[in-house]
């Protein structure tokens, strides 16, 4: 049987609640899919009805969007609202972000500039086309950066993204820890409870000059200091492809699984006083099966009202559905690195 939640421990000394977490056992339960959810009124197709049907407004600037490409043969999946940028040969860590770096210092005279650089395999991942992009930035103007999360399974299913990076990447908490402590960022944001709005993964960006001058100097210099401080066996973890195990990724390091993680501490932080708009992702949305949209309404309601009792019952109810969907021997291996002593909510 899963052990209940009792009651919440102290508060601790920062502005923060806590709970301690609660562990299920590797029990199999049955979990059905019969309950609907408010999210489920709205169509996929009506939405897509209504972006495809704006235009880009005259009175804001229609942003310019590379599409990056390593291969010849990945132009051939070049969406046509997009222009191509040719990467082939170029190595870098840093992948999406070192071509950000080139194309803003490129670009760094266009005061009112609007751009953003994405994966060859944007739309496979969002589900999206370039129109339909432009037509969310078209109907929500004013915005200085737009963003979005291919995975929002993960909003559902995991404290944060620096925890959802334990169950792909060996020893990612252990690095990212090291990492923040070289930097002097938060640790305590490691464990941090976030609602599903602050979810961001892949790296896809489309961004006002304001934003680019302030993001891309931040991650230098977190990745700088990390570079500096870091003990010799960490930096040499950092830099190393065992983060990629299953090489699902050319033998990447840590490096880039970091970077695309820190928007929300920047966002936080150095990118606090921007304007930030979520981009609606119909296609990967309607994948969630209704437990998934349960578990991310409810995590949203435990730290949109600071409830410790609701952020233990979100963790009771997560853990059940890992053990339902991915088995014991997953659980036995991941649930407990995955779930902190103690929840932190913003």
């Amino acid at each position: 049987m899963a052990r209940v939640y009792k009651s919440p421990s102290k508060r601790n000394k920062t502005s923060n609640s806590t709970v301690s977490s609660p562990i299920v056992s590797n029990e199999n339960y049955a979990i059905t899919n019969t309950v609907k959810t408010n999210s489920d009124v709205v169509e996929k197709n009506e939405i897509f009805g209504k972006l495809s049907s704006l235009s880009v407004s005259n009175n804001i600037i229609d942003p310019t969007i590379f599409q990056i490409y390593f291969e010849s043969w990945h132009l051939e999946l070049k969406d046509p609202d997009f222009k191509a940028f040719k990467n082939i040969g170029v190595v870098s860590e840093f992948y999406e972000f070192d071509v950000f770096e080139r194309i803003a210092a490129d670009r760094a005279a266009h005061q009112d500039d609007v751009w953003g650089a994405l994966s060859w395999r944007f739309g496979e991942k969002t589900g999206m086309t370039g129109k339909e992009l432009k037509a969310q930035i078209a109907a929500n103007p004013g915005n200085d950066i737009y963003f979005c999360n291919p995975y929002p399974q993960n909003e559902a299913l995991y404290h944060n993204m620096w925890v959802q990076g334990e169950t792909t990447h060996p020893q990612f908490l252990e690095i990212s820890k090291a990492v923040f402590e070289a930097a002097g960022l938060p640790v305590g944001d490691l464990d941090l409870l976030m609602p599903s709005q602050s979810f961001s993964a892949a790296n896809y960006f489309v961004g006002t000059k304001r934003f680019w001058d302030l993001y891309i100097p931040f991650i230098r210099r977190v990745m700088g200091l990390a570079e500096h401080k870091l003990s010799p066996a960490m930096r040499d973890l950092l830099h190393s492809s065992k983060a990629d195990r299953m090489n699902a990724h050319g033998g990447a390091t840590y490096v880039s699984f970091i970077v695309e993680r820190l928007f929300a501490l920047f966002m936080k932080t150095a990118g606090r006083k921007l304007k930030a708009h979520k981009l609606v992702l119909p296609r990967r949305e309607a994948e969630l099966n209704v437990h998934l949209k349960l578990l991310r309404e409810m995590k949203d309601m435990a730290c949109s009202t600071r409830s410790p009792w609701l952020a233990a019952c979100w963790i009771n109810y997560r853990n059940l559905y890992l053990n339902q969907m991915h088995g014991a021997e997953w659980c036995q291996t991941y649930l407990r690195a995955i779930t902190p002593a103690s929840i932190s909510l913003p």
